[in-house]
């Protein structure tokens, strides 16, 4: 109150001008000011940055078992599913009541300081806390929140389905794990000055791992609430996960990089909800859709395509009464396209996709028989469309299928790299499944197509939703599962687990795609796809203390205060030893190349057998040379450290190429790879 001007903090107004005190996510607070008002406190002793409260938006079953993660068996088995751990989840709040959150066999946790503030729910052991920021409850009206909650740490749930599509049993990554929620998202987004606050909540409460879902537009980590939050959480050896965004596939459109943290891309699994489209020559294109009524006669239907409105957003201009309308993705919803085609009395609705979202499909809840297909075969049904006189099409419902290939594959919407105000930090880190993802939902919460979402039979709910809001809450569960295992990890540790032992092969062995069916740069998948179950023994880790992340931030140019507000403390970056962005010890390189050679130092630690031998292997590239010393680390001790040298040579002379490579040190026992980003 005291940087307040005096006016302000004695005034009697209904809304308070003071909004949050904030001590342990960051030194400051949140106040509602005006432009005078902030010069004013400007002038006072101890100001040292003002940042503008913006609202940023949400990004918004089967995978544990795609994941590898099975009862009894594996990473669930080694970790006792997570038990002890506290995932704390800032989102849109929760619906408690949901059979996903009962606590039957779980112990309440050993360290926990948090309050319980629901109207009319009692926390268990599952839901151990919950807090209102920016709301008066922590009841999720929006579903988000359920649904990334559940993910992360859902119990078994038997017979889940969302419109009887996708059954089986249901659980979060770590079904075992406590759950802290933290209400600082609503139907209009998300405000930084709640998020922060929900941040300073869940420190002082004691989580272990904080899952987010939610993030903005590329910015420099001291204007970044998230990221300084994240570094006071992470000083606390809390374990923070972000969302990537949902702005891609287009080139550096991240969010959340700070290196502190864990940027969580999204990709596909092997489970299709197929509605095919099969045309009148005969040809057939797989599509998805969850509405798959069984009164639907597969008899041929007359297409159309809606020229004037080929996006079905209202008018749809063409008699389209017993017809199966072709319309474009983009603009308004699927679902609401949808609803225009029905209105105007259309059989049913094929959803093409645009060239940009190439082969990621979503298994909506349509309200009419429906497809949606990918970019290649809208194409081919367009051409079909084009050169035959009398065009037809139905649809055949195939329900849900598994092993679908190539999986997993990148979705056109995660965001891409590079990383804006770090290039020289390879990001995203990891992918994990993000789309056509099953999960627990309000059942009080949706459209009227949702009125179908409800199980048959039963009172609870489950949707089908894609976005890294998705993969988030799997890589959060799957730190939780770790972090259960290994108590003393650090943050950068077990990062380090996940990235050096993540997948750059499909379940088929071979590369994994994009939406263009292309091989997937690491801007678009980071270091891989996780696997849970290699990221518990990976053999070696790369670690980052926090005073290594500020000669890293003075490194990167920073201002003592810039430094200071990411830090709370006071930091002088003229007596620090800088470290450049290539040399931060990252599970991941990146460096950009020009006529001289670069050269970036590494250190790893052996947290695998007390003797053990890596050799190495790089993958060689055409015109850059890579050159590692020393080429074997023997460790004779376990936590043992050692380090290595990685020297690249342009031998290219090019500017504007990206070139990929890998760095594995081979043990009898462990393959510990780190992906190379090199920019010329």
């Amino acid at each position: 109150m005291s940087y307040l001007h005096k006016s302000i903090a004695s005034a009697d107004e209904t809304e308070p001008r003071m909004l949050y005190s904030y001590h342990t996510a960051i030194s400051g607070f949140a106040a509602k000011l005006s432009p005078d008002e902030l010069k004013y406190m400007k002038t006072m002793d101890g100001f040292i940055h003002a940042i503008p409260d913006k609202h940023i938006p949400l990004l918004t079953s089967h995978t544990p078992d795609f994941l590898g993660l099975r009862q009894s068996t594996g990473a669930w088995n080694a970790s006792t599913s997570g038990e002890g751990t506290i995932i704390g989840v800032l989102d849109t709040g929760v619906y408690p009541h949901h059979p996903s959150f009962n606590d039957d066999g779980m112990k309440p946790p050993s360290n926990w300081e948090g309050a319980c503030q629901f109207k009319d729910f009692k926390c268990n052991n599952k839901i151990i806390g919950a807090r209102a920021f920016g709301s008066t409850a922590v009841q999720d009206d929006i579903g988000h929140g359920t649904h990334t909650a559940s993910t992360a740490a859902g119990n078994f749930v038997n017979n889940a389905n969302v419109a009887g599509n996708a059954q089986g049993l249901a659980s979060g990554i770590a079904p075992r794990a406590h759950l802290a929620i933290y209400q600082v998202c609503d139907e209009y987004g998300c405000s930084t000055s709640d998020i922060l606050a929900g941040m300073d909540a869940a420190i002082k409460d004691g989580v272990d791992i904080m899952s987010l879902s939610l993030g903005g537009p590329s910015i420099e980590f001291f204007d970044d609430p998230i990221a300084q939050g994240a570094f006071q959480a992470m000083t606390k050896g809390i374990f923070v996960s972000c969302a990537a965004g949902n702005s891609g596939p287009y080139s550096a459109s991240l969010s959340n990089e700070a290196p502190w943290l864990l940027t969580v891309a999204a990709s596909t699994t092997d489970r299709r909800v197929t509605s095919s489209v099969k045309l009148g020559d005969g040809s057939e294109f797989s599509g998805e859709s969850l509405f798959q009524p069984k009164s639907f006669s597969p008899t041929l239907h007359e297409l159309v395509v809606p020229s004037k409105d080929p996006y079905c957003a209202g008018d749809l201009h063409v008699k389209v009464k017993n017809k199966i309308v072709v319309c474009k993705d983009g603009g308004d919803s699927s679902i609401s396209k949808g609803e225009v085609v029905r209105d105007a009395g259309g059989a049913g609705m094929i959803i093409i996709n645009e060239e940009t979202k190439g082969s990621t499909t979503f298994a909506e809840l349509h309200v009419l028989p429906a497809s949606h297909v990918g970019y290649q075969d809208g194409k081919k049904i367009l051409g079909y469309i084009k050169k035959t006189k009398k065009v037809t099409a139905t649809f055949i419902f195939h329900g849900t299928n598994y092993g679908a290939s190539p999986s997993p594959a990148m979705a056109y919407f995660s965001s891409r790299g590079p990383s804006n105000p770090s290039p020289g930090i390879l990001k995203p880190d990891i992918t994990g499944p993000g789309v056509n993802i099953l999960a627990a939902w309000p059942d009080n919460v949706g459209t009227s197509s949702l009125s179908r979402v409800r199980s048959d039979n039963s009172s609870f709910v489950f949707n089908m939703i894609s976005g890294t809001s998705m993969s988030t809450p799997h890589l959060s569960g799957i730190a939780a599962l770790i972090k259960s295992e290994h108590k003393n990890w650090s943050p950068a540790m077990i990062k380090s687990a996940m990235m050096t032992t993540s997948d750059e092969l499909d379940r088929s062995g071979k590369n994994i795609v994009d939406e263009k069916q292309k091989k997937a740069t690491f801007f678009a998948m980071g270091a891989g796809h996780v696997n849970p179950s290699k990221a518990f023994d990976p053999g070696l880790i790369y670690d980052i203390v926090a005073d290594e992340y500020i000669a890293y931030l003075c490194g990167l140019g920073y201002t003592d205060p810039q430094v200071g507000t990411i830090a709370g403390k006071k930091i002088n970056c003229s007596v620090i030893e800088k470290i450049a962005e290539k040399d931060l010890n990252y599970p991941s390189i990146s460096v950009t190349l020009g006529s001289k050679p670069v050269t970036v130092t590494r250190t790893v630690i052996n947290v695998g057998d007390a003797e053990s031998v890596y050799t190495l292997k790089v993958d060689n590239l055409v015109g850059v040379s890579i050159q590692v010393k020393p080429t074997m680390l023997e460790f004779s001790e376990v936590n043992e450290k050692k380090s290595f040298t990685v020297s690249f040579t342009n031998g290219v002379g090019k500017s504007g190429s990206v070139w990929e490579s890998n760095l594995r040190w081979i043990s009898d026992k462990h393959v510990v790879r780190s992906p190379i980003s090199i920019t010329i």
